[in-house]
């Protein structure tokens, strides 16, 4: 069994990771294990404020007491990212985390925020919500190509749009229990980046025969 670290942004990650994604990868030979990153471990704290140094820090942390250790957090707000695009955030990362085995020291930053995969299957926000406003959701979704396109400004990323039409929306509640109705399946063949990432995952173990 590879023991696998995800160093999460914060709760609502923390709980999509022990609901679905350890499920899942456990059928594959891998046991997961989310972290909260720093001071999101603190009682009643939230997630965010997250930098290159301080998300390098807590990987080269976990790294001696895991076999493998990646992150899931969001670009959305990730701080002093600037003008860089994903993939120069990534790199900088993997520079600011030092000599590590690629293979097994992975970061990864989801486009543009978790609640971008909820805009998987709209159809969802009716198992969880009381007649939701589906019509506006699809129409926002239908406007990108993937949900991970969905544009992360402090007015119109994923989560701000749900807030917008739902205002009851919980994230740490309804964020993870939206992502089940979905499921992973239904998550990522909507979103490539992200079933990049879980393919990565899988990559560590062997699948159950």
């Amino acid at each position: 069994m590879t023991r696998l670290a995800i160093s999460v942004e914060g709760q609502t990650e923390e709980d999509f990771a022990k609901d679905l994604l350890a499920a899942h990868l456990q059928s594959w030979g891998v046991d997961v294990k989310p972290i909260l990153i720093g001071r999101a471990r603190g009682k009643g704290q939230g997630g965010g404020n997250v930098s290159i140094g301080l998300l390098a820090k807590e990987l080269q942390a976990l790294r001696p007491n895991f076999d493998a250790v990646t992150s899931l957090v969001d670009f959305y707000g990730f701080r002093g990212k600037g003008a860089m695009l994903p993939d120069d955030l990534l790199q900088a990362i993997r520079e600011s985390i030092g000599r590590y085995d690629e293979r097994f020291v992975f970061p990864y930053v989801q486009m543009h925020e978790f609640e971008g995969l909820l805009f998987s299957n709209v159809n969802a926000f009716e198992r969880v919500f009381l007649d939701p406003p589906i019509a506006d959701l699809r129409s926002i979704r239908s406007a990108f190509d993937t949900p991970e396109d969905i544009n992360d400004s402090s007015a119109t990323a994923p989560s701000k749009r749900i807030k917008k039409l739902i205002p009851s929306y919980r994230k740490r509640l309804d964020g993870p229990l939206l992502a089940v109705e979905i499921g992973l399946d239904g998550i990522r063949s909507q979103c490539p980046r992200f079933d990049a990432w879980l393919r990565r995952l899988e990559s560590l173990g062997e699948p159950a025969t």
